[in-house]
């Protein structure tokens, strides 16, 4: 059975596009169109779709704006179209702080090597927001700000200031977080994370769980433009206890900070375990490699560096990026965990790395902070 889409854009042009788009797919079907956030929320309760798109800026009501009322009435999976801005980057976190599970950048074709690759990621994406309707939460609901508290960090005193017209944080319905996992008494000197469709939430639910004495540097690897990074590491960094920046040439890798790959550019890791730092290359240099930044190349340099005193984690996201790299890890000795289906947005690259029989521990979304904090402070 096809999934119903509904396309929301002020631009008439841009609605019929979209709409050709997806039509070409015999597993998408297009029941509805709206012209502003008010008429988005009015059809979704109606025509109830399995995906929404939704444009960021329109009159009436714009989108972010109309993605929390349809999160708190009737949550469906959304799909908003952004430009590739530094405020198209803030209003895009904004939405997906606000419950709307990914993003592309409204001229798609800017990420994509031709007109064909474009269509197919467009339709691929909403597929899978498609097939994750049925994970959806009944409702969600805004948490009060962060206060804003002074950080020690070793010597030095960092206080952490909510952003500028930063959106209070989402979160889902409180679950009981487990405690079944106990530590394994492995030594560990870096913990890694690669994620893709869906990370960005994820990402910020567990990295603002992680103490201001976290003892090991953290390297990130998202899918993400090159314009949204630096946006996202600042906004990680307002709101994280740890330290958390985009990565840049010659960084040290320290503990309680959190490196975010840039986009657009592969970050790998050098030098020796008790020195080593980051290599920030042009994507040129590495052709043969889909993803910019890729998760298999940082793992694989983490392996040529650390051996297996790391633990990796690989959460949601679209494709197999990850999988080459957590098997050269594995081979070392590091543990590789997963993120389970259930709390994935999309379960692609965990479900390759678990399928390659790579992972020791599959856990939930809500789990994965307790576990990392008992795996690695004991």
């Amino acid at each position: 059975m096809a999934y119903k889409v509904l396309v929301v854009d002020d631009s008439t042009f841009f609605r019929r596009r979209v709409t050709q788009i997806l039509e070409q797919d015999p597993n998408l079907v297009v029941v509805g169109s709206a012209r502003n956030g008010k008429d988005a929320i009015n059809q979704v309760m109606e025509l109830d779709p399995d995906v929404v798109t939704m444009d960021v800026e329109m009159p009436i009501m714009d989108g972010i704006t109309a993605v929390k009322q349809i999160m708190a009435r009737k949550p469906v999976p959304i799909l908003m179209f952004s430009s590739l801005t530094h405020e198209g980057a803030q209003a895009t976190l904004d939405a997906l702080d606000a419950g709307a599970l990914d993003f592309l950048p409204k001229k798609f074709e800017d990420i994509a090597a031709n007109r064909k690759d474009a269509v197919d990621l467009l339709q691929s994406r909403v597929r899978a927001l498609g097939r994750r309707k049925a994970f959806m939460p009944r409702g969600r609901t805004i948490a009060p700000s962060q206060p804003i508290k002074p950080t020690v960090l070793g010597s030095t005193v960092k206080v952490f200031k909510a952003p500028v017209a930063a959106p209070k944080p989402v979160v889902e319905e409180p679950r009981r977080i487990l405690t079944s996992h106990k530590a394994t008494g492995k030594r560990y000197r870096c913990l890694a994370i690669g994620t893709s469709t869906g990370g960005p939430v994820a990402l910020q639910n567990i990295l603002t769980k992680l103490p201001q004495n976290f003892p090991l540097p953290i390297v990130l690897v998202q899918h993400m433009p090159g314009t949204f990074t630096n946006a996202f590491a600042q906004r990680l960094n307002a709101l994280c206890q740890i330290s958390v920046k985009e990565a840049e040439q010659g960084d040290r890798l320290q503990p309680g900070v959190a490196y975010l790959a840039p986009g657009g550019k592969q970050m790998l890791v050098e030098g020796s375990a008790s020195g080593a730092h980051l290599h920030i290359s042009e994507a040129a240099a590495h052709l043969d490699v889909t993803y910019k930044p890729s998760v298999d190349l940082t793992f694989s340099s983490l392996a040529k560096v650390y051996g297996g005193d790391v633990l990796g984690v690989i959460l949601t996201g679209m494709g197999a990026d990850g999988r080459e790299g957590c098997r050269e890890l594995h081979a070392r000795g590091a543990r590789i965990w997963a993120q389970d289906e259930k709390s994935s947005v999309v379960y692609g690259m965990p479900q390759a790395v678990a399928a390659a029989n790579l992972t020791s521990s599959i856990f939930s979304l809500d789990e994965m902070a307790s576990h990392i904090i008992t795996e690695v402070c004991h």
